[in-house]
């Protein structure tokens, strides 16, 4: 598998709330098949961000079918539109943070870390809630440590 990192500096206003983040890009090739897997990831968080106030990870899957495993443009432009909806419902006064996102082998996945299951399933319905059903899975399981965000990380070739 090969990896290439990009990092790229993006600030994020959401309801006048600024979370300066730095994003990185990677890309991870099967050599066998040709396949690549784009992945989105912070690379920096802001001045003062603890990890350990969101110890909840959930995980949205959307499986597809696409050319060479990648989402054909009009189901990619869904996905990036339900991510949209939910980034200001969901991550509104640090609650939750999108950490991690891959594209790639017919599956799209976002790693959030959020403060509680509970309050995550609520803002996520509510910033959903009025749009068409999106085929999306949800699995929800205590990582205080971020293990799976580090272990992603510690994967990276600089």
């Amino acid at each position: 598998m090969k990896r290439l990192l990009i990092p790229m500096a993006v600030a994020l206003t959401f309801s006048g709330m600024v979370m300066a983040e730095t994003w990185g890009t990677a890309t991870s090739k099967n050599n066998e098949t040709g396949r690549v897997i784009i992945f989105r990831y912070v690379s920096d968080f802001e001045p003062g961000f603890n990890r350990a106030s969101q110890p909840v990870r959930a995980i949205i899957l959307w499986k597809y079918k696409g050319a060479n495993g990648m989402p054909v443009p009009r189901e990619r432009e869904r996905m990036d539109a339900m991510e949209d909806l939910l980034g200001p419902v969901v991550e509104v006064d640090g609650f939750a943070t999108l950490a991690l996102v891959s594209t790639g082998e017919d599956l799209r996945e976002w790693i959030y870390y959020a403060k509680s299951e509970e309050v995550f399933f609520a803002r996520l319905n509510q910033a959903l809630g009025a749009q068409p059903p999106f085929p999306i899975e949800i699995h929800i399981a205590d990582d205080p440590k971020w293990s799976n965000y580090q272990a992603f990380l510690d994967r990276l070739r600089h």
